[in-house]
């Protein structure tokens, strides 16, 4: 009996799967003869092959910082420029000619060209509100000078001395334009050749200028501390009575000096002040004034506030300008290649201006600026006169200072104290 009652239940689960089986068979009643069927002829056109087409022209970008000495000819070529026609283009626009007159050491210049290497665009910023574009289109190559309206960046950074100060400005990031200002700010005193030591710090705060997103210059130093063997030093940047940037020790004294030592960026003194053997005529002579021997076309500064009272061509000297300084002090600079622009007898100058380009015009064997120094018209070594310092904070504006003082001081703290802090 419990056989047959097994056989059983197997055959009550078998009927619910053989129900499952028979629902996919065919239903009663569905024909099965073959469909109609017709065949369907589309033409369909086809295009005809032709040639490839040619790949898009190729285009190059190069960007080039200038360097002391350049020329244009010079960075053009190393930005992969072999365009005469391009150069001749630049040298006779009235906008594009202004290249010649502002390539500024340490400035960047961005071309692109073309698989042929000639000028297709190209972008340099002579200072921080303006920009020359040269570009090319149906007509040829156009210049044009737009204003620039960057968004500002305040950058922190501090770093220790190891062997130089550009060593230590590489080190931690910082633009060689902001070392070179640090240099300025500290230069009365801190001699960046012989005075630093090993273990000797620094903390800026400065600013960097951008546009849409792309770096356009390094900006100016907002404040700074120099820790040179032991000793702080430092510099506020605020704005003097006519409302022009000027560095300040944290007591109001300024940090500047009446008058630069040397009117020439990146020289050196070819020839010093006193009697000496005439490099033309080979006669011993009294040399009035300094000479400092430095490729053509660097700039040349004024070395004070004052105002220009000659600006031309006067004989042996060549291309001259004279500037009138208060004190009964004025100021000679000769040889030059040519003169910045709107330098006329009676346009005001303010000191790091710049005034001309250093050339071999007059009675010159090379380029070099012949410099004077003259107190109620007598002839002064520019090297070794007693140069006071410039105005301190005037007092009626010494409040306003002591409190952008103190504001300076504990951001500097907060920089000293966080290496790690680099932007704002």
């Amino acid at each position: 009996m419990p056989v047959r009652r097994t056989a059983f239940a197997a055959l009550l689960l078998a009927v619910p799967a053989l129900g499952v089986v028979t629902a996919f068979g065919i239903a009663p009643g569905t024909v099965t003869e073959a469909l109609p069927r017709s065949s369907v002829v589309l033409e369909v056109p086809v295009p005809e092959i032709g040639a490839p087409a040619e790949p898009p022209a190729q285009r190059f970008v190069n960007q080039e910082r200038v360097l002391r000495g350049d020329t244009v000819a010079g960075l053009l070529s190393r930005l992969g420029v072999r365009d005469e026609a391009g150069l001749a283009f630049l040298r006779a626009d009235p906008v594009g000619r202004q290249i010649f007159r502002q390539l500024i050491p340490g400035r960047s210049m961005q071309a692109e060209t073309n698989e042929a290497a000639e000028l297709l665009s190209l972008r340099y910023m002579p200072n921080t509100t303006a920009v020359i574009e040269v570009s090319r289109g149906p007509k040829g190559l156009e210049a044009r000078e737009r204003t620039l309206a960057p968004d500002t960046r305040m950058f922190y950074k501090s770093a220790t001395i190891r062997s130089s100060l550009f060593a230590a400005t590489d080190a931690a990031g910082i633009p060689d334009a902001i070392a070179m200002q640090i240099t300025r700010a500290f230069a009365t005193d801190i001699d960046f050749h012989l005075d630093l030591r090993k273990g000797d710090t620094f903390s800026v705060i400065y600013e960097m200028l951008y546009e849409n997103g792309e770096l356009v210059a390094p900006g100016r130093i907002l404040s700074a501390e120099f820790v040179n063997q032991g000793h702080a030093y430092h510099a506020v940047l605020f704005q003097d009575e006519e409302g022009q940037d000027a560095y300040y020790a944290l007591d109001g004294s300024n940090r500047a000096k009446a008058f630069l030592r040397s009117p020439v960026e990146f020289s050196r003194v070819s020839s010093g002040f006193g009697a000496r053997l005439h490099p033309i005529h080979n006669t011993w002579r009294a040399h009035t004034g300094t000479d400092f021997a430095a490729p053509k076309g660097t700039r040349v500064l004024s070395a004070a506030d004052g105002t220009v009272t000659f600006s031309g061509w006067r004989n042996g000297y060549g291309n001259t300008i004279e500037i009138r300084h208060g004190g009964a002090v004025s100021t000679l600079y000769a040889h030059l290649s040519g003169f910045a622009s709107g330098m006329r007898a009676g346009t005001r100058v303010r000191q790091g201006e710049a005034i001309g380009f250093v050339g071999a015009t007059g009675w010159a064997t090379g380029p070099h600026l012949h410099y004077e120094f003259k107190v109620a018209g007598m002839h002064q070594n520019p090297m070794k006169v007693a140069l006071p310092k410039a105005t301190p904070v005037p007092s009626h504006l010494r409040a306003k200072f002591d409190e952008a003082a103190a504001a300076a001081s504990t951001r500097i703290q907060l920089v000293r104290s966080s290496s790690s802090l680099r932007f704002e």
